[in-house]
Parts: C-alpha cells; sequence; structure tokens
C-alpha cells in the first residue's frame, strides 16, 4: 500500500506516502513552523499585529510547543482581510484564488502560489492513495468545481496519481448515473449526502449499485457517520473511507482514511501541524480527549495560516496505517452546528445514528429549529422507503423520540414525511432548518 522511501525529511516525495520516522518529523516541523512564522510576521499586517499582541516573536520559537504562545486565526479574521489582505506574497504570484460561498457574511478568500497548488496536488495524490486509489484508475469527481475547493483539488490529485479523472462536478445526477454506466470508474470522489441521492436514482433506473464497477468512494466536505458508512458500503459492496480538508488551510488533503484500517483520518503532518483544544477556555488538549481541531499550515506560500480554529470537533490518536503521522477521528459535529435543546448539546450526526438504525427510514432526514415559546423545539423530519400508513407512521416517531431523550438527553418531535419529501442535495446536505426568531 505504500511506496517504501528512506530519503532525508525534507527530501520526501510529497506524493508518496511517508515512512518517516517520528523523530525526524517533529525536526521538519520544527524546522516549517519557525519559516512559516517569520513568513506572515514579516510579509501579513494582520499577523505582525497578533503576533505584537500577545507579545511573542517568531524568533522565540525554540520547540514545537512554542506554538502555543501564537495567537488563534478564525474565520472572522479572514472575512476582515477580505478579500487579499492575508496574503504573503504578491497579488501577482497568486496563480489562483478559491472563497467560501459566503453564505453567512463576507466569503473566506485564499490564494495559492503555483508551488501551492503543486504542493496540493501531490498530497491530494497521496491521499486517493491511501484510500485505494491506484495509477491508471478511473475516478468519478462529482465533487463542486469552481470557488469550491473541493473539485479541482480532487481532480489535481487525480491527475497527479497518475489516474484518470472524470469532472463531473454535481448536479445532473440522471447524467451522473450514466457515466458511472459507461465510464465504469472504480474510485468515486463525492459527499456521502450526494452519493445517496445517486444510488436512489441508480435503484430507480434498475441498477444495482453492487452491481456496479466502483470499488472506493471517497467522501468528504461533510460530517457523518459510522452508520452511513455501513448503509453505503452495505448498498454498494465498496470500500467507504472519510476524507477532511478546508479551504482556508488548503482544501481537501488534509487528512485522509486508510482503506485498509478504516479507523480515522491520518493528518499528513509534514505540511500541517494539528492541535485540539478547549473551545471554551482555549486550552490545548493532550491527545485522545475531545475538541476543536486547530490547524497550522507548514508549507503554503500565498496565504499561510497560523493555529487556525476549524470548529470541527475530533480528538487525536496515535497513527496506525501511516504509524509517524496521528490519526483524527471522524469529524462529530462542528461547534457551529452544535444545536442547543433545553439545555443539552445536539448534533445532527447523532441523530443519523438513530435514523440510519430504523430499516424503514431513508437516510435522509432535517433537524428543524422552532421557538414557540421560550423554549427552543427541536422537529426531526424523516422519511421512508415507501409510504407507510399512519399506524406505522406513528410507531416509528414515538420510537425515535424515546431512543433521542434516551440516548441523547433532549426530547424533540418526529415527524414521517413522504419518501422524497425531504430536500435532497447536489453537495452538503442541509441537516439544520432555524425557523426560530432572528434577535
Amino acid at each position: 500500500m505504500t511506496t517504501e522511501s528512506h530519503a532525508p525529511a525534507s527530501e520526501l516525495p510529497d506524493h508518496e506516502i511517508p515512512t518517516i520516522e517520528v523523530g525526524d518529523l517533529r525536526e521538519l516541523q520544527l524546522e516549517r513552523l519557525r519559516a512559516t512564522a517569520r513568513l506572515v510576521y514579516e510579509k501579513v499586517p494582520h499577523y505582525r499585529a497578533a503576533f505584537d499582541a500577545v507579545g511573542f516573536h517568531p524568533d522565540q520559537v525554540e520547540s514545537l510547543d512554542d506554538i502555543r504562545r501564537m495567537p488563534f486565526t478564525t474565520k472572522a479574521d479572514l472575512r476582515a482581510n477580505y478579500p487579499f489582505g492575508m496574503f504573503a506574497v504578491p497579488r501577482e504570484q497568486v496563480v489562483r484564488v478559491h472563497a467560501s460561498s459566503g453564505t453567512t457574511g463576507r466569503p473566506t478568500v485564499v490564494g495559492y502560489t503555483a508551488s501551492d497548488i503543486d504542493t496540493w496536488a501531490n498530497l491530494m495524490a497521496r491521499s486517493i492513495r491511501l484510500a485505494g486509489g491506484r495509477p491508471g484508475d478511473i475516478v468519478h469527481v462529482a465533487y463542486g468545481y469552481g470557488l469550491f475547493t473541493g473539485g479541482l483539488g480532487a481532480h489535481y490529485g487525480v491527475e497527479r496519481l497518475g489516474a484518470t479523472a472524470v469532472p463531473v462536478s454535481g448536479g445532473m445526477t440522471e447524467r451522473q448515473v450514466q457515466l458511472v454506466t459507461d465510464f465504469e470508474p472504480r474510485v468515486i470522489m463525492v459527499t456521502p449526502s450526494y452519493f445517496l441521492s445517486l444510488l436512489d436514482q441508480m435503484e430507480a433506473a434498475g441498477i444495482d449499485p453492487a452491481a456496479t464497477s466502483l470499488q472506493v468512494g471517497i467522501f468528504g466536505a461533510e460530517p457523518w457517520t459510522e452508520a452511513m458508512r455501513q448503509e453505503i458500503e452495505r448498498r454498494t459492496g465498496m470500500d467507504a473511507v472519510d476524507i477532511y480538508g478546508l479551504s482556508e488551510v488548503m482544501g481537501p488533503g488534509v487528512a485522509q482514511e486508510a482503506a485498509t484500517t478504516k479507523d480515522g483520518l491520518h493528518l499528513w503532518e509534514d505540511h500541517f501541524y494539528p492541535e485540539v483544544i478547549d473551545p471554551v477556555t482555549e486550552e490545548v488538549l493532550p491527545d485522545g480527549e475531545v475538541g476543536e481541531l486547530v490547524l497550522t499550515s507548514l508549507t503554503k506560500e500565498a496565504m499561510p495560516v497560523i493555529r487556525y480554529r476549524t470548529r470541527d470537533l475530533t480528538r487525536l490518536l496515535p497513527g496506525t496505517a501511516v504509524p509517524s503521522m496521528r490519526r483524527m477521528e471522524k469529524i462529530t459535529g462542528r461547534t457551529d452546528d452544535m444545536m442547543i435543546v433545553r439545555g443539552v448539546n445536539v448534533f445532527p450526526t447523532q441523530i443519523e445514528e438513530f435514523v440510519l438504525a430504523e430499516p424503514r427510514l431513508s437516510p435522509y432526514f432535517q433537524c428543524v429549529l422552532t421557538q414557540p415559546g421560550r423554549m427552543t423545539q427541536l422537529t426531526v423530519l424523516v422519511e421512508p422507503h415507501e409510504r407507510l400508513d399512519a399506524a406505522e407512521s406513528s410507531a416509528i416517531a414515538r420510537d425515535l423520540e424515546r431512543a433521542i431523550k434516551t440516548h441523547i438527553g433532549s426530547s424533540c418531535r418526529v415527524e414521517v414525511r413522504n419518501p422524497g419529501s425531504i430536500e435532497r442535495s447536489i453537495g452538503k446536505a442541509r441537516r439544520i432548518v432555524d425557523e426560530r426568531p432572528k434577535p
């Protein structure tokens, strides 16, 4: 599965899965952290002010622990410096920009030099290989192309691996199914929620998903549970693995799950330094404890980030498939998609596990928040595979309400809707619909 290489750490080919020793990795991280801290301090006014505000200079970096003395970076910082204020190189050296959708405010803009694009392609090729992809494979890329980093990030990685990219992007579900049938890809890269829509379309067209050419699914861009992995693998017979990334740090390819272990995502620590913090106190937590993932880029040129608060909740674990690189547990939720219902913290991924445990229900659901009085009310909308009578629907609703109350600790209402009534996504699923009055 790995390509053996015992070259010095700084000379490791980035598209290969590293076999670097932990001690050499820590030395490389320290070297790159020092260089990155100096770069942003000298070239990015925001970081010079942020470092000065905490009384720390990059020349004081003596060990990796000194990263704890550096300032955090948040999405608000990126928005405050919109569009190009976080760039560490002249804009003329930036060969590409990507951006978030900006649906909750100004978009966050990220830039890449030619070297950054090269690094990104290498890391995506490394990720696809760890997931089970191989040179010569046909890879169906159904992530969105454009300002979103998913499509182009995957595309360049496929080509760097020596595989064949099918740049379908999102949407046109019937055509996607036709292309899977005609082109016979071995690998698909897509959000898990949209892949469920593709499976439904296959079955509606009389195609058995398990009989297609697909053997590996690389799913990312949204949290998904172990229960959803089992649902996908049961229906397709493929290996379903997780990929992680975010545009503010690079894009997809920051961490990858191995098809051989399926036990969490190995962080490419030669390029990104991970921490997990208590999201309230901001104290760094020891490996093994759940908190908010914080990432520092170690090799980005155009727009390095120092201690970027991802808002994703996870924990760090020892490496397995890549022994020197720590794993991050599958994302269990985000601090900004946490619902507080009658004093209890509730995440959509928790609801998903109970929905998928009921064989009569499809994987589609939404959490609707309302406020009929002073308290927030959670209503979970679900739909069955086939139309049910009123008695069956009521029984499912009661069972699901009881399970959520027992295991999560929060009361909610469950409504069983008609099949096909909950919106389908061609990208990230909209799991939370907040209908509460705006303050």
